[in-house]
């Protein structure tokens, strides 16, 4: 997840880098904030004792006597190594960042409130099955217990000057929304495209900016694993027209102001892969399984290894500190991996007001809003008191943003949105899902899932291997694609949920193997839209290619080289461009030489890589050909570019195939330019960039602040997305894990940074290199190193 980056300005930080100036202020950081990882520990509410080992690396280990202790001692771990970040977490979902960081996130604030995630999360909580609300009463019991010890508090707290309150069940889960958030893109992209249509873009051309998944692009299920899934219903498709909405010069603003608001949030990154291969395909001849969730990159990691064992259980994997649950991982059974579905679970509604602006009207009739008082409280100044406006579809989020004069103005829009929905037992999924032993198992415990809709990978010790994509996939009335804001008239509506038994889902396909990186989750035939956006299939089509090209003697070795791939499929389909452009294009010897060069390349984007960063910059300017017609600087869209180079677009000049080639050779030449005619090696530019929330654009950033060479780009498998101005990668492979069913306990994990939030301890970055180079720690539940034992023990 892009973590957010406000400026912490006042008096705190004069006065830190004044006694960081002198001898002391190493010692005045590191007094108190190193927690006791050795010995023993009085806590209450614990009931019976729990071991906590770390390994050398940091790697948490929880013996437990039972599964509710389990979860308490995991509170007290996160606690002790990740605080802050938890403390950062709970107020950003539950929109009192201002409280302690000023007026630079009163507007983050208020959106935050607006949308009302922590009252969602407290309504989740409230309709949790009981073994669930016991999980998470015991972590929560388990932060609180820790936090009562008055440890030394992290850096932050003593910056900032404050303490942090006590933990409540609804700051578990607010960050399971606020997840949800970073990984739903449609709010986005509804706003895109109405903002076009304001600009006078049709929306047949708009098809043609924003092009469709292509036809021979590979789905995660086929059309036979349809067939073997007998619970999946014919298509019925409906050809009904959409009632067109019509915006204008208002609605344009509006668009334009909600975008800019939501690129302060957390940004959604259709960007994971994981695959499963059954024993047929492998030299073990059990199951292999890889995952790589793509995410922000920030200070500190956003995942934390952890192992869980209770009776039980015996879970390992990446959980989120915050959450009580191994959420990526596998036990002594089964394995289970996730990327992101990009399910289309968020629909804009433009409401017609009542002419008194009281309410709205539906199916005829008037409805009155509801509305709700929030204080946002200020460090530093006044409060902020905003009046929120909920309207039958939800929060009218467009309330968020202030137009201010009389110009023309545009009809409230409302979010509808599943994780706004009253009940949201996700976190008994995960919990389930730990404690699974089958197939059956694993699918009974994601009947509990609701938001964000992943793509599971599955395999057990059986060597049986699964897909599922489980989720509250919505219901549309006819004519409503999602795809632009709707009309809340009654008229497109949600109808329900796709049932859970007709969920995409297979076991054991015929071809052997099962792969999700984040292209279309469904063939033709699949009765259900789930989405109508999903992101370019290069990556599925790159880990397909190894794995076949490996067929019968896959080796866990090949399938750290497939996550470690960085070929460029991007430049594959551009290099034939290149080629039709002709040495004559090139303005001199120097573009022609390094015309050939990028010629002979092989697509290896790897760091050292001159030719990458040569592509990378060429791709970047080819981007600015829609800059007019869209009023963005740049408009990534791969398939949008490749038939304007191959069929001419109304924005070459002239609109031709040839004046498109010309275009391209004017970028292929300020690509050049770019790097005074001599391009670097591709690390030297693109740099894996890790920033803290807060102290990372103040002078502090030096003690917390981390960047390293990394290679790839968007469309590699081993994923380097780039900002096209600067060339930073602040979002990537965010955890890695490769189980072996053959051999589990040879299973490897890794994440960046390290398992400690803290910047003075060595557990802080000591994972960054081996993430960078390709390294893993062993995933292991026993006959592991123990550097540290700490005995919680229940309190008086």
């Amino acid at each position: 997840m892009r973590v957010f980056r406000w400026v912490l300005y006042g008096l705190a930080g004069v006065v830190l880098l004044a006694v960081l100036a002198g001898c002391g202020g190493y010692l005045y950081l590191r007094a108190d904030t190193a927690p006791e990882t050795d010995g023993e520990l009085a806590l209450e509410g614990l009931e019976r004792p729990v071991e906590v080992e770390r390994e050398p690396s940091g790697v948490v280990h929880v013996r437990a006597q039972s599964e509710n202790d389990a979860y308490f001692a995991l509170g007290v771990a996160h606690a002790q190594d990740r605080l802050w970040q938890m403390e950062f977490q709970r107020r950003v979902g539950a929109g009192r960042l201002s409280e302690v960081l000023g007026e630079a996130t009163v507007e983050e604030d208020r959106f935050l409130r607006t949308v009302g995630f922590y009252r969602a999360a407290g309504s989740a909580y409230r309709t949790l099955p009981p073994e669930s609300r016991a999980a998470v009463d015991a972590y929560v019991e388990g932060v609180n217990a820790y936090l009562e010890t008055e440890p030394g508090l992290p850096v932050e707290f003593r910056l900032l000057g404050f303490e942090p309150e006590p933990w409540r069940a609804e700051d578990v889960l607010v960050w399971a929304k606020i997840m949800s958030l970073d990984l739903s893109a449609n709010y986005e992209a509804e706003l895109t495209r109405y903002r076009l249509l304001a600009r006078g873009v049709g929306r047949e051309r708009i098809e043609t900016l924003l092009p469709p998944y292509p036809e021979d692009g590979p789905t995660v299920l086929r059309e036979e694993d349809l067939r073997e899934n007998s619970e999946t219903p014919e298509a019925e498709r409906s050809e009904a027209a959409a009632r067109d909405l019509a915006p204008g010069r208002g609605e344009e603003r509006l668009a334009e102001a909600l975008l800019a608001n939501r690129k302060s949030l957390p940004r959604s990154l259709e960007a994971s892969n994981n695959w499963v291969v059954g024993g047929e395909l492998t030299r073990s001849g059990e199951p292999l399984l890889a995952d790589d969730p793509h995410l922000g990159l920030g200070v500190p990691s956003l995942w934390y290894l952890a192992h869980l064992q209770s009776p039980e259980q015996d879970a390992v994997g990446a959980t989120l500190p915050g959450l009580p649950a191994v959420v990526i991982g596998r036990n002594d059974r089964i394995a289970w991996g996730v990327t992101n579905v990009g399910a289309d679970v968020q629909d804009l509604y433009a409401l017609e007001e009542t002419p008194d602006g009281e309410g709205y009207v539906v199916d005829g009739e008037e409805r009155r809003y509801a509305t709700r008082t929030e204080t946002i409280e200020v460090d530093g100044g006044e409060s902020v008191e905003i009046e929120v406006r909920e309207s039958d579809y939800g929060p009218v989020v467009s309330d968020v943003v202030d137009l201010g004069g009389d110009e023309e103005t545009a009809p409230p829009l409302a979010l509808r949105w599943t994780t706004l929905d009253e009940e949201d037992p996700t976190i008994e999924a995960f919990r389930r899902i730990g404690l699974a032993r089958d197939w059956r198992e694993f699918n009974e415990a994601l009947e509990s899932y609701v938001a964000p809709s992943q793509n599971f990978v599955y395999a057990d010790v059986e060597g049986n291997i699964g897909y599922v994509a489980p989720g509250r996939f919505p219901l549309r009335a006819e004519g409503h694609t999602g795809l632009y804001p709707a009309r809340g008239d009654g008229s497109q509506d949600w109808e329900g949920y796709v049932p859970a038994a007709e969920w995409p889902r297979v076991l054991n396909p015929e071809r052997g193997y099962i792969v999700s990186a984040n292209n279309r989750a469904t063939p033709e035939g699949y009765p259900h839209d789930l989405a109508l956006e999903w992101a370019e299939p290069y990556r599925a089509e790159r880990i397909e290619e190894r794995i076949l090209a490996k067929s019968g003697d896959l080796t866990r070795r090949d399938t750290v080289a497939i996550q470690q791939d960085q070929t460029s499929l991007l430049f594959r389909d551009f290099r034939p461009v290149l080629e039709r452009l002709g040495a004559d294009r090139m303005p001199d010897g120097n573009a022609r030489e390094w015309r050939e060069r990028l010629l002979r390349w092989d697509g290896d984007a790897d760091e050292g890589s001159e030719e990458a960063a040569l592509f990378a910059a060429w791709y970047a300017e080819l981007s600015r050909l829609a800059a007019e017609e869209t009023g963005e600087p740049f408009w990534d869209e791969p398939r949008y570019l490749l038939r304007a180079l191959r069929e001419g677009d109304p924005n070459c000049e002239p609109a031709t195939e040839e004046g498109c080639l010309a275009f391209a050779a004017e970028a292929f030449a300020a690509g050049l330019d770019r790097f005074e005619g001599d391009p670097p090696e591709w690390g030297e530019e693109h740099r894996a960039t890790f920033t803290h929330p807060v102290l990372g654009e103040t002078p502090l950033s030096r003690l917390t602040d981390r960047e390293v060479a990394f290679g790839g780009d968007d469309s590699t498998v081993n994923v380097g997305p780039y900002d096209f101005r600067s060339f930073a990668m602040e979002s990537g492979p965010s955890y890695r894990h490769i189980v072996d069913l053959g051999e589990p306990e040879e299973s490897l994990f890794v994440h960046p940074m390290g398992q400690s939030g803290n910047p003075l301890s060595p557990r802080f970055d000591d994972l960054l290199e081996p993430w960078r180079t390709g390294e893993y720690l062993a995933m292991r539940t026993e006959g592991y190193e123990v550097e540290s034992n700490l005995v919680l023990r229940p309190g008086d």
